[in-house]
């Protein structure tokens, strides 16, 4: 302030001599005035000068002062500009690392497996990331300011809003769902700021699907283990309180030796999926022959056959290349003899079953089972792989099957890396085949 006072005086006395030298006394006053009016013009050209450049800095959307282009200006004005240039500056930095904040909140809502959408004190769309966008339906550009109940017309979602009592979530149908590809999400509401809400949607369809395979597979496995329970259980009171003679007895204590062994069996391939489900994936190191695994299967087959039927079945292995298969051995006959076990159960007495183990061009190995049994209806072919499907309840009791062999060749296969194809006409039979990957087949050296 002291230069301004002291550039103010000089003005006002060079106006004063200059007036005392024009006019004598007379004209003292005048320069005196004249001088001052001068400081007071170029004072405000130079505030101007100041005013533009701010004004100029506001409009812009890159600050002018990053350019070089501030005004140069004397005294306390320039001062002033130094001052105002430092204050945009740190704003400007400010500025930039607050949207580079921003930038990578909005990223990791984006990058989030849940539908983030945020909505206005009006419940109109602020914001929403992509997957929130596939969940409802929504154009993440388009909709935006769009109110929520205008693209989300569920009734349950409706209520939802309506109520405001957010402290529970609401499942509604996602984008997309239909009766025979249902999509559940499940849908939580929460505020902040002022009267705001965040929205959060989150895909329970995996969940849900699983929770009903729990509960029906809790269903049948009850219902499974208390049908031959409870014929046990009317023989043994039988035993106990009748005096039977004994081919009775004998006849009594078969038929529970066989409801014990469906049972057993029942168990063993829980146990035996259960371990499947939870192990590690087999690896390449440990490899089992063909040859090994074709004659179990023989066995096991021409066993049953004959506990089944007086004729039996005709029974034709052809074993093909000798080769080995990279997996888990245990795991391998299980499946193969489930396979085979299959065919002997649902293929009528004297039935012809084909084994054969193939090697294919691509160095594929396939195992196909083929039978001349009823053969199975189109309907039924997505669900045999299901855990206690059974295209004929009563005829599978009758064998002695559990419901659970395809389910365990199925994951048997998957986890080898194998493919389980089914074909089957009505009247015509049944072929299973289980196509290992050529990394798992290797063919095996004959000696010379």
């Amino acid at each position: 302030m002291i230069g301004r006072w002291i550039v103010w005086t000089v003005f006002a006395l060079a106006g004063g001599a200059l007036g005392w030298w024009l006019a004598s006394r007379e004209g003292l006053a005048w320069g005196l005035l004249l001088g001052a009016a001068a400081w007071q013009l170029m004072d405000s050209f130079y505030a101007r000068r100041l005013l533009n450049w701010l004004r100029s800095e506001q409009s812009n959307e890159t600050p002018v002062l990053m350019t070089g282009s501030q005004p140069r200006l004397p005294g306390v004005w320039g001062e002033a500009a130094d001052r105002v240039r430092r204050l945009l500056k740190n704003r400007h930095v400010q500025y930039r690392e607050s949207q580079a904040r921003l930038d990578e909140f909005l990223a990791a809502l984006q990058a989030s497996p849940n539908g983030v959408v945020l909505l206005d004190d009006e419940g109109r769309i602020e914001w929403c990331n992509q997957t929130a966008a596939q969940h409802f339906g929504f154009d993440a550009r388009r909709d935006i300011q769009q109110h929520i109940a205008n693209l989300v017309r569920d009734p349950a979602f409706s209520a939802y809003m309506a109520a405001a009592n957010f402290s529970q979530e609401v499942q509604i149908p996602g984008n997309f769902s239909t009766a025979g590809r249902p999509v559940r999400l499940s849908v939580h509401v929460h505020r902040y700021g002022k009267d705001k809400k965040l929205l959060l949607s989150r895909d329970i369809t995996a969940l849900e699907q699983a929770e009903a395979m729990r509960r029906d597979f809790v269903a049948n496995v009850s219902h499974e283990i208390r049908t031959p329970l409870t014929v046990v259980a009317g023989f043994i009171e039988t035993l106990q309180n009748l005096p039977l003679k004994k081919p009775d007895r004998d006849r009594y204590l078969t038929l529970m030796a066989q409801q014990s062994q469906r049972m057993q069996t029942l168990v063993e391939d829980l146990l035996t999926l259960s371990r499947l489900e939870g192990s590690p994936l087999p690896g390449t190191h440990e490899w089992t022959s063909t040859t090994s695994l074709f004659a179990q299967c023989e066995q096991e087959s021409r066993a049953l056959s004959s506990v089944m039927s007086p004729q039996g079945h005709q029974l034709v292995f052809d074993a093909g290349p000798a080769c080995d298969i990279a997996g888990i051995g245990r795991e391998l006959g299980s499946a193969l003899s489930n396979l085979v076990t299959n065919a002997v159960r649902y293929t009528p007495e004297a039935g012809l079953i084909r084994v054969t183990w193939t090697l294919l061009p691509d160095g594929r190995g396939s195992f196909c089972v083929r039978d001349s049994g009823p053969g199975i209806a189109a309907e039924h072919l997505p669900r045999l792989t299901e855990r206690f499907y059974r295209v004929d309840r009563s005829r599978s009791r009758e064998t002695g099957g559990t419901g659970l062999g395809l389910a365990i060749v199925k994951h048997v296969a998957q986890r080898h890396g194998a493919e389980l194809q089914i074909e089957s006409q009505v009247g015509q039979g049944s072929c299973f085949c289980i196509v290992f990957p050529a990394a798992r087949v290797r063919r095996t050296l004959q000696p010379a």
